[in-house]
């Protein structure tokens, strides 16, 4: 069967025991770090896709994607409702009143976002439903000042469901007994988790009550808006807002969290360029490797060219060695980082019960296990580097061998 004579060559080399065996030492270590190192790029790297994804649906699934505010009240939010619903990217659209106040309670006061809302319309655009861990949204009820807090709240103010808070706006009203500040005296409906700051200082109130406790005559503020696409979050809600009549305000989750994500995908970045260098560096020991086979098969190369083998064969050949340590690496180090990438967790559970530690506090990070997600592009750019890379690193003893002299490589021969 025919085959190439630099492949062939080049094969019988990689695979042979060679006389020293320092030089197979280092062949092998060079193929352990390449492999090591791609493997242990795609592991974090998907492990910080994971923490992306996570911060995504739970910070974002709780804040709105994007809204739309008038300049004041708004008359008939009904209709403005029903018409940003007609957009074909907005999936669904909510009434809100919002406001910045106090709860105190337990003997405690604690700063909090107001978010007065209509129960039946929230779900629609908001994940909390599914991350209460007491009470229900449907328990807020017009009329009874109901109020749900999040667990990092409720464990500051030591508060449970059926409790008594105060809530304190920052403004003054004039009675005759002085001036004094606006409160209300609300019930603890339900405590929602999401893992996230939101726990600490974020609260649900009905949008009636809120409209009472901050005087906007049963008027929404606002409607919040679902789309369908994260990132085109902006652009919808300025088309959407372009379609109204009169003058509105819009807003979207970029200008409120945007730095949050952008730092983590900075951060993305800055560990998979750093980790890149260590597979550049196993990438590299390929050359150490190449000059001492070249060294070491001086007198093979020049009976290769008495027989007539061109310098561009010979270097073929040796491209062909550092290629096949290359490939091997790259693709062992491949299978073995998507295996991890996708058993970590798993992993980590197994690890923390054997333990009896928790790695990731829910206290004080965002989520209490380690999340990955697998992004085949990720995997693709991190083992075409490594090839490429390894390619890189053949050409230089490559083409030592090819400058090899036969005469003087053959004259103590």
């Amino acid at each position: 069967m025919f085959r190439p004579l630099s492949f062939y060559i080049g094969l019988r080399y990689t695979a042979a025991k060679r006389r020293n065996h320092f030089i197979s030492f280092i062949s092998l270590t060079s193929m352990i770090g390449l492999m090591l190192g791609v493997a242990v790029l795609i592991i974090v790297l998907s492990v910080m896709n994971g923490f992306d994804r996570e911060l995504k649906q739970r910070i974002l699934g709780m804040v709105p994607h994007a809204t739309i505010q008038g300049v004041g009240p708004l008359d008939d939010w009904q209709a403005l409702d029903a018409r940003v619903e007609s957009h074909p990217r907005v999936l669904a659209a909510a009434p809100y009143i919002q406001g910045q106040g106090m709860v105190t309670g337990g003997g405690n006061v604690r700063g909090v976002l107001l978010n007065g809302i209509l129960p039946e319309q929230e779900r629609t655009v908001s994940i909390i439903e599914n991350h209460m861990t007491e009470g229900r949204l449907d328990d807020l009820v017009s009329g009874e000042f109901g109020i749900i807090i999040g667990r990092l709240m409720a464990a500051s103010l030591r508060l449970e469901v059926g409790d008594r808070v105060t809530v304190v706006l920052p403004e003054a009203s004039v009675t005759p007994a002085g001036v004094l500040p606006r409160l209300k005296r609300f019930t603890v409906k339900g405590i929602f988790s999401v893992g996230a700051e939101l726990d600490g200082n974020y609260t649900l109130i009905h949008m009636d009550d809120a409209a009472k406790l901050m005087r906007t005559d049963g008027k929404a503020e606002g409607v919040r808006l679902l789309v369908d696409d994260l990132f085109a979050a902006p652009r919808v809600a300025t088309e959407a807002a372009r379609e109204l009549e009169g003058r509105y305000y819009v807003s979207d989750w970029t200008r409120t969290h945007g730095n949050l994500f952008q730092a983590i995908r900075m951060e993305k970045t800055m560990i998979g360029l750093l980790l890149m260098f260590i597979v550049a560096v196993a990438a590299f020991n390929i050359v150490s490797t190449l000059v001492m086979v070249v060294t070491d098969k001086t007198g093979d190369i020049a009976i290769l060219r008495t027989m007539g083998a061109t310098p561009g064969r010979i270097m073929r050949i040796f491209i062909v060695q550092g290629a096949v340590i290359g490939v091997f690496g790259t693709i062992i180090g491949t299978a073995l980082g998507v295996f991890g990438a996708i058993n970590i967790s798993a992993f980590i559970s197994w690890l923390e019960g054997v333990l009896g530690h928790q790695f990731l506090n829910a206290d004080v990070y965002f989520i209490s296990y380690l999340p990955s997600q697998l992004q085949w592009q990720d995997v693709a750019i991190i083992s075409g580097a490594g090839l490429a890379m390894s390619l890189l690193a053949t050409i230089y003893p490559a083409w030592r061998a090819s400058r090899v002299d036969p005469a003087e490589a053959l004259r103590y021969e």
